[in-house]
């Protein structure tokens, strides 16, 4: 399994070398704690999540799965990166937070195992960060039920993202830990809905994220420039 995995073993040792660090909301991933409440209410705004099965594919450290479990759906949480899914756990039960769950596996390893078995399933800000995103994609698809929906969140590929989210964000800001993105693995909006419907998904609709350095303020906007998000739907009655 391990010739065959779909991960960057530089990608999991960076984030686990921080995951001590996930539930503080002035480290290095406060921009993650700043948009969770923006990405929940949109995701549950297209796909109410009380009393939903749920797969939060990269979960990290838990910070959307722990909140789709406070609005009430059964969440598991998938990652590869140990340390982060044992700070998961752990604030999980510090927090009292019930309805959630997580493991140490692969999103293709556990399509094989429970296919169509989610109503709901996120892949936020993760398909920049593996080999081979189609994969995910696929392996999403599989695992949602007929009429269920599929949200992914990423970085577009342009020279205002790489200004904005590399340059900005990690070498003059210092929102994000240098080194967070690479420019390559980027993906253009239309690439991921291309990928999508090859996966056998049907595009619903596409929202930007943005954010002003001067105030501090995310917000929900048609501008998919740079951070975007895509919510898709597996057509009922397919295979």
């Amino acid at each position: 399994m391990s010739e065959t995995l779909n991960a960057d073993p530089a990608e999991l040792a960076k984030f686990s070398s921080l995951a001590h660090r996930w539930w503080d909301p002035d480290s290095e991933f406060r921009p993650l704690h700043q948009i969770n409440p923006l990405r929940l209410e949109w995701v549950d705004g297209i796909a109410p999540l009380a009393g939903r099965r749920v797969l939060d594919v990269g979960c990290g450290g838990g910070i959307l799965a722990d909140a789709m479990a406070r609005k009430g759906a059964d969440v598991l949480g998938i990652d590869l990166a140990g340390k982060s899914l044992r700070v998961a756990q752990l604030h999980a039960l510090e927090a009292g937070t019930v309805g959630v769950q997580y493991r140490e596996v692969s999103a293709e390893a556990i399509a094989a195992e429970q296919p169509a078995n989610f109503d709901i399933v996120t892949c936020m800000e993760m398909l920049e960060h593996v080999p081979d995103p189609a994969s995910v994609v696929n392996a999403c698809r599989q695992l949602v039920k007929p009429g269920g929906w599929v949200f992914f969140s990423t970085i577009n590929r342009n020279a205002k993202s790489f200004l904005l989210a590399i340059v900005g964000a990690e070498y003059v800001l210092g929102m994000l830990p240098r080194g967070t993105h690479e420019y390559a693995n980027l993906i253009r909006p239309h690439e991921l809905a291309a990928c999508c419907r090859s996966a056998g998904l049907d595009v619903r609709c596409m929202q930007g994220l943005q954010y002003n350095p001067l105030t501090g303020r995310y917000w929900l906007s048609r501008d998919t420039s740079v951070n975007y998000l895509l919510a898709t739907q597996r057509p009922e009655g397919k295979g």
